[in-house]
């Protein structure tokens, strides 16, 4: 038998793996690798607000992006275009700490103190009464168990026992805002040496089709992040002026909220339109009844003219998926999470239909 065919024949002889021949190395290296993931878990979980803190920067960046975009295609370079933005971005964020959060507070806290007696007076109102009874004492059963609850001294007792854990997550909270407003900027400033950085480690036999998608699925997501932060916008302007006008005492406490409800998808204006329909009631009837059909009729406004208008075609995602994703990404992320769960599961739908299916069907 000559060498090249003994040599053949090794080759083809089936071996037996590492599991077989070396068990104990085996075991070794399994045991390594458990514990290694272990200490990457335990890290990650150390370092969620970080974590967290750079993906809020990362998609305030991406959310920015389209802005930078609009200035330069009215004529600004680039680098001016990224300046302009980011000093509109610090002047929102002063704006807002220094105008509106000091009133909103201020709401809050006379909502909070004088909500027990608002629900009084609405139970002692005629019109309440008469539709008591068509409920069989449906309403007031509820608006005596909300009564308790904001009444019930061991309520307030909890609250207060809490007030050194609500400080420091006050205090905590502050500093991540400020870590993720110089990161947003740091992000908005450096997004495309960033994303050139990140195109040089993908192969190069690969590199244009990845840049191609992942630009594609930036460009979606900022869109729809600047899109829902523009819609939300909106609906919390209407929502305070239509509350001022008809006498709620914290219209720009419920718009504020209203704001932030407003970014969950589909259901966002929907629990805003309950709300503030349950809060003009306690200034009358008539004002409940005239919040509620201005906002149906904003809903349909939003709906058939300003979503079209200001999202465009940022984002395709049949209804069925927009709900699952916004429910998974609020139970993971909570608000967050189900602001940015659509165009993640746009960018993940877009990959399945420009890789994956095409690749099925060449195989």
């Amino acid at each position: 038998m000559n060498t090249a065919e003994r040599l053949r024949r090794r080759r083809d002889r089936p071996r037996d793996g590492l599991f077989v021949n070396h068990p104990l190395r085996w075991g070794f290296i399994v045991t390594l690798g458990v514990l290694l993931a272990l200490m990457l878990a335990s890290a990650l979980v150390a370092l969620q607000g970080v974590v967290l803190s750079v993906f809020i920067a990362a998609f305030v960046a991406l959310g920015l992006d389209p802005l930078i975009r609009w200035f330069q295609r009215r004529g600004l370079p680039r680098g001016a275009a990224i300046v302009t933005v980011i000093l509109l971005f610090v002047a929102v964020v002063v704006g807002i700490v220094w105008l509106v959060v000091p009133p909103v507070v201020n709401q809050a806290a006379v909502f909070i103190k004088t909500m027990p007696a608002e629900i009084h007076h609405l139970v002692d109102s005629g019109w309440f009464e008469r539709y008591d009874e068509s409920t069989n004492g449906v309403l007031s059963s509820i608006v005596e168990w909300v009564g308790g609850v904001l009444t019930d001294p061991d309520t307030w007792a909890a609250i207060g026992g809490g007030a050194l854990q609500f400080g420091a997550a006050l205090l905590d909270g502050i500093s991540t805002g400020v870590f993720v407003v110089v990161l947003s900027i740091y992000f908005i400033a450096t997004l495309d040496t960033t994303k050139r950085a990140c195109y040089t480690l993908v192969a190069a036999s690969h590199r244009a089709r990845v840049e191609s998608l992942a630009e594609r699925i930036m460009l979606s997501v900022g869109k729809y992040l600047s899109g829902m932060v523009v819609l939300a916008f909106c609906n919390s302007v209407f929502s305070t002026i239509l509350l001022a006008a008809v006498g709620v005492k914290y219209a720009l406490f419920i718009g504020v909220l209203a704001f932030f409800i407003t970014l969950i998808p589909l259901i966002g204006t929907v629990i805003t339109t309950v709300i503030m329909t349950i809060v003009a009631l306690f200034v009358s009837p008539l004002a409940g009844i005239i919040v509620l059909i201005a906002m149906l009729v904003y809903m349909q406004v939003e709906a058939y003219i300003l979503t079209p208008k200001v999202m465009g075609k940022a984002v395709q995602v049949p209804g069925t998926i927009v709900l699952i994703s916004a429910l998974a990404g609020g139970t993971l992320l909570g608000l967050l999470g189900a602001l940015v769960a659509i165009p993640i599961s746009a960018g993940i739908l877009l990959i399945i239909r420009e890789v994956v299916i095409p690749r099925q069907a060449r195989s």
